[in-house]
């Protein structure tokens, strides 16, 4: 087997730091021993973007929220899937994604943050949602492994009441809070109900060949 060669170490504000690993052609970010994505198995990052994009269906100029940039799989798929009069603002917390992004997976990325559509903030997201009013048609997370925090403990905040009521305010009337997870989470479901949205929980493999891991999805509509 071809060993995993270690690419570049990036801190997290707040958290252990993340290491980028190449083997061959595949790339994956991990935090200690716990692979967090990878280039092989990033379908479920893809349908987090392609079908949150579906149910924006019929939306003039949609503006959508992506929370956490990871390795860019989200973001090309919302690209993909919108036209040219979307606006995508893409908020990322750790400086060395980015610079991965834009160095070592710049053939991965395929210069996706160059869109005309985009615009990248850096910093925590839950700041950002925080300070706006009925401003995105869609905001999706993929921030930490899902509502339990496992990269860094303040992550919480995002899926806790107050900051769901934040998404919620965030949002334009009908719009889509989309939730990714590395699992099930019935708590968070029923967390997301309480906090004024009607829910649909679908699995998706990682893989986009169908197979992998069942990762979860929540969209969240905005009643």
């Amino acid at each position: 087997m071809t060993p995993r060669e270690l690419i570049g170490v990036a801190e997290v504000p707040g958290g252990p730091p993340l290491r980028l690993f190449r083997r061959g052609d595949d790339f994956m970010i991990v935090l200690d021993r716990n692979e967090l994505m990878s280039t092989r198995m990033h379908g479920s990052e893809v349908a987090l973007g392609t079908m949150a994009c579906d149910r924006l269906a019929g939306r003039a100029a949609p503006h959508v929220l992506i929370g956490g940039y990871g390795m860019g799989f989200t973001l090309r798929a919302v690209l993909g899937q919108l036209g040219a009069d979307a606006a995508v603002t893409v908020v990322e917390l750790v400086p060395g994604i980015i610079l991965w992004a834009r160095g070592p997976m710049a053939a991965v990325t395929d210069k996706c943050l160059d869109d005309p559509r985009v615009t990248l903030t850096m910093g925590d997201v839950a700041a950002t949602i925080g300070q706006a009013a009925a401003v995105y048609d869609a905001i999706l997370l993929d921030v930490d492994n899902g509502p339990d925090g496992l990269t860094r403990p303040a992550n919480e905040g995002i899926y806790s009441p107050k900051g769901l009521a934040d998404a919620r305010r965030a949002l334009r009337g009908g719009g889509v809070l989309a939730v990714w997870s590395a699992g099930p989470d019935t708590a968070f479901g029923r967390r997301l109900e309480h906090a004024g949205f009607a829910v649909e929980t679908v699995r998706v493999r990682a893989r986009e060949s169908g197979k992998g891991a069942a990762h979860v999805i929540w969209f969240a509509v905005k009643r």
